[in-house]
């Protein structure tokens, strides 16, 4: 679920592994105003001997790193959080300014990395001790959690910091190094992250930015060296990367795509349900994996959520992100991002879809797009299937909760979901019928740095966060000990 300057989607985020070797020769990263499409900087990929000596460098650190006791690893993490916690206002504007995120928006992912590496810096030695699972008749056996080695994280655009840290913390703890590449429209992010992992005093080696080609992508997951690869990206691109990371026998975690299911079946206040959706969906301008891509209301409340949605929508006006107020929105991360998303709904439309207020692109540079609301939408359009990556509320209208619960698993995703109603039996009973690797009773999500994350179906697999986040890129080896000495003297 990244985007890329070179081949940017709308569907969802994309990231490098997507694109056609031909436009591998034109890749270029690049910060580009997404207010008025303005190219800011450009910056140069690495040179093939500059990639041998970042593989080599990584595979050197990574056998001092894993050395270390894990609760001198936790101390590095405890630091970055500080720096993170120091550098919240100029990380902010960076992200602010690269993808178009508003600037409150912004200093709550910077907030939520802190979160994570403190998270991590106070339970990863625990979360990584060894674990006795025997020991009898002077025999003891041992489930150790051991690092892996190198590893690769490619990453979006769309929370440029928090997707690298739900990566990143767990794993240092663990004692892999890391490369990281970063989506090619957010280089400012990626140096920015590089600097505060230096200045926290990392070891040269343990975490590495890379400018890299979609080429020397494939060439970093056949390297030896590396041991895995974890990626945030589009159902394409996860496909892409989990085939090279099959072909090398390496580890592979994907996030992907999502379309989020929220049903409503009951609410004490209707409008004041469907403000919270839409500030729900328009959180980082819809372009969220765990954004609630698709309401379904029972036909009890449709007519009055529906009027408020759109309510709510069409007194929205365009605002600058680097100074968010309330009632306002914001532009797209690029120019073809809102232009893909606005074919989306025209051709949502054309197949008989109800488009009921906004979705037309204001005349004014940038990638600005109205936020809009869609109705109608049939099994037979194309929008009941794709993922729509940016500030379209779409509703549907239900019987009853069978036929809920059937059009929220019709669905090729299952990354997260949520049910509401005033009846908290009725809730967890629809919630606990839901596909997806996320289940949420009278609230939004559940994103936090101790709830493990993650999807299933072609929202991708393995986990991120959580106790679950150092369970990935680990060996879990077994250490059987027998002592012939005092076997039998026991009990």
């Amino acid at each position: 679920m990244t985007e890329t300057t070179s081949s940017e989607t709308t569907s969802s985020e994309t990231t490098s592994s997507e694109t056609t070797s031909s436009e591998t020769t034109r890749l270029e990263y690049r910060t580009r105003d997404p207010r008025t499409n303005t190219v800011l900087e450009t910056f140069d990929v690495l040179e093939p001997a500059q990639l041998e000596e970042v593989l080599e460098v990584g595979h050197q650190a990574f056998q001092d790193w894993r050395t270390l006791d894990i609760e001198d690893r936790a101390v590095f993490a405890h630091r970055i959080a500080d720096l993170f916690e120091e550098r919240r206002t100029d990380l902010a504007v960076i992200a602010s300014t690269e993808m178009g995120k508003a600037l409150d928006q912004a200093d709550g992912e910077v907030q939520e990395c802190i979160d994570i590496f403190r998270y991590y810096a106070v339970n990863g030695p625990h979360l990584g001790a060894d674990e006795v699972i025997k020991e009898i008749d002077g025999r003891r056996a041992v489930i150790q959690k051991r690092p892996l080695g190198m590893l690769l994280g490619i990453m979006p655009w769309n929370f440029p910091f928090y997707q690298v840290a739900r990566f990143a913390a767990p794993n240092l703890l663990l004692g892999n190094t890391l490369l990281l590449k970063h989506t090619e429209s957010c280089p400012r992010s990626a140096l920015a992250l590089q600097r505060l992992l230096d200045d926290a005093g990392l070891p040269a080696g343990v975490y590495q930015n890379v400018f890299v080609t979609h080429d020397q992508v494939e060439q970093i997951i056949a390297d030896d060296r590396v041991q895995g690869v974890s990626l945030t990206g589009s159902e394409r691109a996860g496909s892409a990367v989990a085939s090279l990371a099959g072909r090398h026998l390496k580890k592979v975690v994907l996030e992907l795509g999502g379309s989020d299911p929220h049903i409503y079946l009951s609410a004490e206040d209707v409008a004041q349900a469907a403000r919270e959706a839409v500030e729900f969906r328009l959180d980082t301008m819809g372009q969220a994996c765990t954004s609630n891509k698709r309401l379904i209301v029972l036909e009890d409340l449709y007519e009055e959520f529906v009027d408020a949605v759109v309510e709510e929508i069409g007194a929205l006006e365009p605002g600058d992100p680097l100074e968010p107020r309330p009632g306002r929105y914001y532009p797209l991360s690029s120019e073809q991002a809102a232009e893909g998303l606005h074919g989306q709904l025209r051709r949502a439309v054309e197949q008989g879809a109800r488009l009921r207020v906004g979705g037309d692109r204001p005349d004014r540079p940038g990638a600005w797009l109205r936020p809009a609301v869609l109705t109608d939408v049939s099994e037979h359009t194309d929008a009941y299937r794709q993922e729509l990556f940016g500030p379209v509320v779409t509703i549907y209208r239900v019987r009853d909760e069978e036929e809920a619960v059937r059009l929220a698993n019709d669905s090729p995703y299952g990354l997260g979901g949520a049910v509401f109603s005033q009846d908290r039996a009725q809730a967890l009973r629809v919630a606990q019928q839901l596909e997806v690797g996320m289940s949420n009773v009278n609230v939004g999500g559940s994103e936090a740095a101790d709830m493990p994350f993650g999807g299933v179906k072609r929202s991708g697999f393995g986990r991120e966060l959580g106790p679950l986040g150092m369970d990935e890129f680990v060996n879990k080896r077994l250490l059987n000990i027998v002592d012939p000495e005092i076997a039998g003297r026991e009990g």
